[in-house]
């Protein structure tokens, strides 16, 4: 369905390290440099055909995180989603919303973990266990 996630940082060497490390849990590589043509900078991660982009904001204004937006990332279990966010305090980000764990729905229950990376962009590690 998606083509790739794009979001703004008004750090992007920052926001680089962050995501190396954080995305470096999952298995992606270290962010591939891809200048626009109009001179920003965008670090771009692949892994499991899934693209994620981070990049200076196109009109040179602030990048300002979306209220209500939240980027996921899968893990494959608990310990890594652990790691993944522990990694992420480590190089910038600032914990959110409940403890990273299992939290139990109606007719469903997964592990969720948050952050908001150094822009003030809301992620989160997830896998849904049933």
């Amino acid at each position: 369905m998606f083509s790739h996630i794009m979001i703004g940082s008004n750090d992007i060497e920052k926001s680089k390290i962050f995501y190396d490390n954080v995305l470096g849990v999952l298995g992606a590589k270290e962010g591939v440099f891809m200048p626009n043509l109009t001179g920003q900078t965008r670090y771009f991660y692949f892994l499991d055909k899934n693209t994620f982009c981070i990049t200076e904001p196109i009109d040179g204004n602030e990048a300002h995180p979306g209220n209500g937006n939240t980027v996921a990332f899968n893990v494959p279990d608990a310990e890594t989603g652990n790691k993944w966010h522990a990694v992420g305090l480590e190089h910038g980000g600032i914990s959110i919303e409940d403890t990273p764990g299992i939290r139990e729905f109606e007719n469903m229950k997964m592990y969720l973990a948050y952050l908001k990376d150094p822009s003030g962009n809301k992620i989160c590690a997830i896998k849904i266990i049933k």
